[in-house]
């Protein structure tokens, strides 16, 4: 197990900035995910603490070792990729087997590691199969029992999911979480997906233009975002951001009047509330008056959308409301849930 110290870690190719003097501190037995949009430094950061990248300023510790300097081979961390990059050509045990011959694990030895790796992930059955007669869980299974047959301090894992469809993907997000929570190791796992960030993490670390934006629980980071890129990123629907004026603590934004926050007048606030913290009111009576844009029944719920200006604003409705497109619609806010930022900056007021 080891905890991992980034100083002021930074990568940089000429004048394009990956990473941008990150500091952080992760914690022995941590599940850290690090959760942004494509090109925000998440996967380098990683690549860094795995020595396969190189940084061009600060410093990596583990266990309060300096590895900048040391091979990715003798860190002493194992890597779960999006694809499965099992040898086709190898049985899955063989597969498992494979980084215990490269590290000169005795043989007497090596069987038991290897069916102790399978039988975590569940694959004890199937170590005689090839990748090719497995399906895309299985494999992935078979890559994650790679990395756990080495016992390695560090477990990073680069979007491992991405590849499977939406049902394998809840089913795997239960097994990593229980498989990390049963063998104790470090782990940090990078994603653009933050429902797989909010469900596995212990903290998360949101990122965006090679710096974390936020660091905190899924809780802190949904409930308390620190400006309006977490705002956005975070929620499902993300949470609806309405540009406009505060007054006298009454924000005013297109077709939009909210009265009780606060006392203060500023010019250029966005206003943040959240899908499932909006009722759908009555026609006139909500704090958006406007028109039915669209609706979307899930099952559990019923999306409800109309337009404040040309910003969609998305309710989490009941699941039997219907109402026709196009038809008069009031929105109503939960005031003490709304938030307010700062339209230049973007920071929580």
């Amino acid at each position: 197990m080891a905890s991992i110290s980034l100083k002021k870690i930074s990568k940089a190719w000429g004048p394009v900035v990956g990473v941008d003097a990150i500091d952080l501190e992760i914690r022995d037995k941590e599940f850290m995910v690090f959760l942004g949009p494509s090109g925000c430094g998440k996967t380098t950061t990683m690549r860094m603490i795995a020595g396969l990248e190189d940084p061009t300023g600060g410093e990596i510790l583990i266990d309060g070792e300096k590895v900048n300097d040391v091979d990715a081979r003798d860190r002493d961390v194992a890597m779960v990729f999006q694809s499965y990059a099992l040898y086709p050509n190898m049985t899955i045990y063989e597969n498992i087997r494979f980084p215990l011959r490269m590290r000169g694990v005795p043989k007497d030895k090596q069987d038991q590691m290897v069916r102790e790796a399978a039988n975590i992930v569940e694959l004890g059955d199937y170590l005689d199969r090839k990748p090719r007669a497995l399906s895309g869980g299985q494999r992935q299974r078979a890559a994650l029992a790679r990395a756990v047959v080495r016992h390695p301090r560090v477990f990073l894992m680069d979007e491992p999911l991405s590849n499977l469809d939406a049902k394998l993907r809840l089913t795997m997000r239960a097994q990593l979480k229980h498989i990390q929570r049963k063998l104790e190791t470090t782990t940090i796992y990078v994603t653009h997906d933050q429902i797989e960030a909010m469900t596995l993490a212990d903290r998360i670390a949101i990122m965006n233009k090679g710096k974390i934006q936020q660091l905190g629980t899924p809780d802190e980071v949904y409930n308390n975002p620190a400006n309006v890129f977490v705002a956005g990123f975070i929620g499902s629907p993300p949470m609806n951001l309405i540009k406009g004026d505060l007054e006298n603590g009454v924000f005013i934004g297109a077709s939009t009047r909210v009265e009780g926050l606060g006392k203060g007048s500023r010019k250029g606030v966005i206003l943040g509330v959240r899908p499932e913290d909006i009722s759908v009111a009555e026609a006139g009576k909500g704090h958006i008056n406007s028109k039915l844009y669209s609706l979307e029944p899930t099952g559990d719920q019923t999306l409800v959308s109309a337009l404040a200006g040309e910003q969609m604003v998305v309710a989490k409705g009941s699941r039997s409301f219907r109402q026709d497109l196009d038809t008069p619609i009031g929105l109503g806010f939960d005031v003490p849930r709304c938030y307010l930022f700062d339209a230049a900056s973007g920071n929580r007021i």
